[in-house]
């Protein structure tokens, strides 16, 4: 699998699928799953809200309404909008997302930094989280992932993580 980092808009990606870090109510009201529904259309909440609840370290896919890509997956790491989480709760989310791309055959995906923003979990440990699991899918698919934020500290948080991955730190 090959792995790469990118600052940009998760948004703006013609990949298969984008991870929409998700509650477990399919509400996409603030963070990263707003923006996702203000650019991508209402038919993506309501489609992610139609299959609640969805477990924390589930997934369910959607479509991408408007947006560039072709599907979300939705991974819920809170159970309702707004509460904190721990790195675990990113960790399952990731896993679940690389599952639920290989059983969809997605080639191309795209992460962002899950958990950081609304929920506090800390940049560094989500980012460890999700590459970790990246690293122990052993699965055919997906065969690339963009670890994608806008956020310049998000950004060095995955380049670091995939640096200490490689060297098994």
């Amino acid at each position: 699998m090959q792995v790469h980092v990118a600052r940009a808009e998760i948004v703006t990606l013609p990949v298969d699928a984008i991870v929409n870090p998700a509650n477990s109510l399919g509400i996409m009201g603030g963070g990263l799953p707003g923006m996702i529904r203000q650019h991508g259309g209402i038919a993506i909440q309501q489609a992610a809200m139609a299959a609640a609840p969805i477990a924390v370290g589930a997934a369910i896919i959607t479509t991408a309404g408007q947006l560039p890509c072709k599907h979300i997956i939705h991974v819920p790491t809170m159970e309702e909008p707004g509460v904190k989480i721990g790195a675990e709760n990113v960790r399952r989310a990731a896993r679940a997302a690389l599952i639920a791309a290989d059983i969809n055959q997605f080639k191309v995906i795209a992460f962002p930094g899950m958990g950081t923003d609304l929920a506090d979990v800390p940049m560094d440990e989500a980012a460890r989280a999700i590459v970790e699991e990246i690293r122990a899918h052993r699965r055919p698919n997906p065969e690339t992932v963009y670890l994608v934020d806008s956020r310049l500290e998000m950004i060095e948080a995955f380049e670091e993580a995939l640096r200490n991955a490689q060297q098994n730190i």
